[in-house]
């Protein structure tokens, strides 16, 4: 056998051996799937490259209208509806629903950080298409664009909302 061949023989048998292990580990039953299980090594940030990477230059889209009073309030009573049971209502501890996700969704309003950090293109982004094996759906077919925009300019502007926009989003 000649050097290359060798070569070529060990890099598929080495292929092969890595393959193995990972079916081995699949199958039998060590790698965590239930929602309170540990991620895997390297899986927070093999999931935020590709995430990053999808989002791409629409993160830097701008909104097509204001943040005014009434789209932050249109955008309130939207993420009531749609949002809420995930992300948190104003003022009150996670959900029963949000504790059993994994990963855990993020508390998006105040106290917490939420995305206001975040650009709007981004939010907008992520509300429309939704996050592949996170538990955040995308909502293209179920809202209009003009809704997608107003749910996320409201997570945009949700540490300084107007009172309207806060009482809105308390409404039961």
């Amino acid at each position: 056998m000649t050097k290359l061949t060798s070569g070529v023989v060990g890099l598929f048998s080495g292929m092969a051996l890595v393959i193995l292990a990972g079916y081995l580990f699949v199958a039998s039953g060590r790698m965590p799937v239930a929602t309170r299980g540990e991620p895997l090594p390297l899986e927070r940030t093999l999931a935020r490259t590709a995430l990053h990477a999808a989002i791409g230059k629409e993160e830097d889209l701008p909104a097509p209208f204001p943040a005014d009073e009434k789209h932050l309030v249109s955008g309130a009573r939207i993420y009531r509806a749609q949002c809420a049971v995930c992300h948190g209502f104003p003022g009150q501890p996670p959900s029963a629903i949000s504790k059993g996700m994994f990963p855990k969704p993020p508390q998006l309003l105040p106290p917490e950080k939420g995305v206001t950090d975040d650009p709007v293109g981004e939010i907008h982004w992520k509300v429309k298409n939704g996050i592949r094996l996170t538990g955040m759906p995308g909502y293209e077919s179920t809202l209009s664009e003009t809704e997608i925009w107003e749910v996320s300019l409201f997570l945009l502007k949700a540490d300084h909302l107007p009172p309207a926009a806060l009482q809105a989003a308390r409404e039961k």
